[in-house]
């Protein structure tokens, strides 16, 4: 999404992130790819919890990324080896969700088309 923040902010739009990584390792995301855009921990992934977007890794995976030397609960901070869905929510100046896009395949990531789509049919 970075590389469609000013047609973002050209809607009017504010993009922020939510990431249940403890913000060290954030902050070492946002200097390494300068995004321009803010990440806001998640804690335990609660919010995600209750939007019912997180899910528990199972043992076998978790296995996996301890062969790969993936530390969940050091990176986010609690010893859940949870992770959040990846989606994207367009929510109104009111506060109400009118766009979601989401897809419980980590592979599949919202398209940047979409949520451009969805702040211009706001503004019409």
């Amino acid at each position: 999404m970075q590389e469609n923040l000013t047609a973002l902010k050209s809607l009017g739009a504010n993009l922020v992130a939510l990431s249940p990584q403890l913000p060290a390792h954030s902050l070492g995301l946002i200097e390494k790819q300068r995004l321009g855009f803010d990440i806001l921990r998640d804690a335990g992934n609660d919010y995600t919890a209750q939007l019912g977007l997180r899910f528990a890794l199972p043992g076998e995976l978790v296995r996996i990324y301890q062969g790969f030397g993936i530390d969940l609960p050091a990176c986010n901070g609690d010893a859940s080896w949870t992770l959040p869905m990846p989606a994207r929510l367009v929510v109104d100046r009111q506060g109400i969700v009118r766009a979601t896009d989401i897809d419980p395949d980590y592979t599949q990531r919202p398209e940047p088309a979409a949520t451009l789509a969805a702040l211009q049919a706001l503004r019409d």
